[in-house]
């Protein structure tokens, strides 16, 4: 770990572009034998850079956009639910249609924003009408629950953003929280409830892989070799690696073919920890950047399509393809790619649901 090794020699780390390049994956503190948690130094140290105003110019910015907008893309939050119009189903909008509901989704920013990120909200909101699950989204809102800002450093902003969307989760009746979000869930899981605020919380491989079964499939689908990636806040950080691949697995004509470095030992995407938001800095100091090293290792296995689970990843590794001459190589997220599979009804879902 070149952050610990430059803290050794008594280097000034919170003044070093060597602070912002590590994306608390927390590979490093799984094999470490004397458990060194960089998880926890790296945005304590982060924390001591933003008071002191030494923060980089992409992270600073989505720090302001997020305060202003509650959202690290600086949209409107009134634009927040517009991605529901492609869905092609009915999607409720609690503000609009109060009452009590199973499952909140809680869409978060690149799946509300994005256009590749949309996309996978959309396919979700059919796969869901599909097995009949009863859920709603909080549309305008709806503010990023701020787990990639607080490791990037911004404690205190987390921690607002944190009372706002706890007060406004309190307005509604609801069993549960599904999120497409590892970093969304990680801290509902984690950091919420330390600050009061207790739920029950799925990513949205955990309520689909129960039933998926009950979901109308093609029959007419081609074999394809498939890959996936782990996201580190989803698998490593939180134990799930066996929900997606149920969902993979499921798919038929899907052939499923691990990388090297899967599960326990999946390899980063670069977005965590702020990464998500600091590629020209890490471009600077890196000869590859992570996505691109994770690409070649998905190309290397033969699979046609890297299936993920995340919302940075789709966006990173479509442009890591691109950047890395393996265009060949379709990004899709699971849902994405269930949702392709699954016969479609005269309503835009598919069969009559569960």
């Amino acid at each position: 770990m070149r952050q610990v090794r430059a803290g050794q020699r008594g280097g000034d780390l919170l003044h070093d572009d060597l602070l912002w390049l590590c994306t608390t994956c927390a590979n490093c503190l799984r094999v470490c034998p004397k458990e060194v948690n960089m998880v926890r130094v790296m945005p304590a140290a982060r924390e001591q850079a933003v008071g002191q105003g030494a923060v980089p110019r992409e992270l600073q910015d989505v720090f302001e956009k997020t305060f202003r907008y509650g959202n690290c893309l600086g949209e409107n939050p009134r634009r927040r639910a517009l991605w529901t119009r492609g869905a092609g189903v009915p999607v409720r909008v609690l503000p609009q249609d109060p009452g009590p509901v199973d499952v909140l989704f809680y869409v978060e920013d690149y799946w509300s924003y994005h256009p590749r990120g949309q996309q996978a909200a959309q396919a979700f909101a059919r796969v869901a009408t599909a097995l009949g699950v009863d859920f709603a989204i909080l549309g305008p809102e709806e503010r990023t629950v701020g787990d990639s800002q607080r490791l990037a450093g911004e404690r205190g902003l987390f921690e607002a953003l944190a009372e706002q969307v706890m007060a406004t989760l309190a307005k509604y009746q609801f069993a549960r929280i599904v999120t497409p979000d590892p970093h969304a869930f990680n801290a509902l899981l984690k950091e919420y409830p330390k600050r009061g605020g207790h739920y029950e919380v799925l990513h949205y491989t955990q309520l689909l892989a129960p039933l998926v079964d009950r979901l109308p499939m093609r029959s007419d689908l081609p074999p394809r070799r498939v890959t996936f990636h782990d996201p580190c806040y989803l698998g490593r950080h939180n134990g799930e690696y066996d929900a997606p691949r149920s969902l993979l697995r499921a798919i038929p004509g899907v052939e499923l073919v691990e990388m090297a470095r899967c599960r326990e030992n999946g390899y980063c995407c670069g977005g965590g920890g702020g990464g998500m938001w600091l590629d020209g800095l890490s471009g600077s100091h890196t000869r590859e950047r992570l996505s691109e090293r994770r690409v070649r290792e998905a190309a290397a296995t033969g699979a046609e399509v890297l299936a993920v689970c995340c919302p940075y990843e789709v966006s990173r590794f479509e442009d890591a393809a691109k950047s890395t001459g393996n265009e060949q190589l379709v990004v899709r997220d699971i849902v994405e790619l269930l949702d392709e599979a699954m016969v479609k009804s005269a309503d835009g879902g598919g069969g009559d649901g569960a």
